[in-house]
């Protein structure tokens, strides 16, 4: 042994699986959380022996109990719910650009949707269709004789034209909309996995902390306690 390593160079050995690994996927058992330690001893009540817990049994560990807490919060999973269990168990990200994602699942009909509902609902076109509507009114009631008028007052022609393309711009604007609707779903899905997973992180956090904080209390209660019997040593022996 050197260094408390032996001859094949691992550090300590599992408790759980069993296997002898180096010192950098490893945790000391004392560093364990006692939530996490209640679940490991669950599956394996002598797991502490070995003084050690690899990481990806931690991390199984730390999966079940994300899993349990969530269930006993909100009652069954969800599908966005095991998302976020499966990114803490994998140590991932969740966070994607959702504007890029949905642009990719649109096809050329969506595209045209979007296009036409954009201009449709834009300053260029109502300018534009009110040139045409000044225009086909002026000349149809003031440059042209009455006998070359195609569409005499009171503009019959005109009305059917403004009818065809509500018909055909109101669909088109349905589709966008409905476009939007799923994108804000998606992004509210991303922004709902997001917040879900820095919540459960931020509980580990606070578990770990008070966890290191009760540990390091107690080992300085320790050395006082050491302290306090060397001195009382000490004084026996100088009555002595």
């Amino acid at each position: 042994m050197n260094g408390g390593r032996n001859r094949s160079g691992h550090a300590g050995t599992c408790g759980i699986c069993g296997r002898s690994l180096p010192a950098r996927v490893l945790t000391a058992v004392d560093l364990v959380r006692p939530q996490l330690a209640q679940l490991l001893d669950e599956s394996d009540p002598d797991w502490r022996q070995s003084g050690f817990v690899c990481r990806d049994d931690l991390a199984a560990a730390r999966r079940a109990h994300v899993e349990r807490m969530l269930r006993e919060e909100r009652g069954e999973l969800t599908r966005l719910d095991r998302a976020v269990i499966d990114s803490i168990d994998h140590r991932g990200t969740l966070t994607i650009d959702t504007e890029a994602d949905f642009a990719g699942r649109a096809g050329f009909g969506d595209r045209m949707a979007d296009r036409v509902a954009a201009f449709g609902g834009s300053w260029a076109f109502i300018l534009s269709f009110l040139a045409v509507l000044v225009a086909w009114i002026a000349f149809n009631s003031i440059v042209l004789f009455a006998a070359d008028k195609f569409d005499p007052y009171p503009f019959i022609l005109l009305n059917l034209v403004l009818s065809c393309i509500a018909a055909v711009q109101a669909p088109f604007i349905m589709m966008s909309q409905r476009r939007q609707e799923a994108k804000d779903r998606l992004r509210a899905e991303n922004d709902y996995r997001v917040n879900l997973k820095a919540e459960v992180e931020i509980r580990h956090l606070h578990e770990k902390l008070d966890h290191l904080l009760v540990r390091q209390w107690e080992r300085l209660t320790e050395i006082q306690q050491i302290q306090l019997e060397l001195m009382e040593d000490l004084d026996r022996d100088r009555k002595g």
